[in-house]
């Protein structure tokens, strides 16, 4: 069983368009057609920042004073993606 099923076919130039702004944005040479020659690492830099511009995050920052060390701040960013 193929799960890789489009829902909407017709959205199918669209993702590509899609992929191929992103690929530029990140820096990776990617051509119509088989991209055979690209690395693990360029093709999920590609995915994910695909991901990253399809979901939006929603990101709050905070301080916590660290307690082992007097005066000393920690910075922590929590995230949580929005929608799930």
């Amino acid at each position: 069983m193929n799960s890789n099923k489009k829902v909407v076919p017709e959205a199918k130039s669209a993702l590509d368009k899609f992929k191929m702004e992103v690929a530029n944005e990140v820096g990776v040479n990617l051509k119509d057609g088989y991209n055979g020659d690209i690395t693990a690492r360029e093709a999920g830099s590609i995915g994910g920042q695909m991901v990253n511009l399809m979901m939006p995050e929603q990101q709050w920052k905070f301080q916590r004073i660290n307690r082992n060390a007097y005066g000393h701040c920690t910075h922590i960013t929590l995230s949580m993606v929005a929608g799930l």
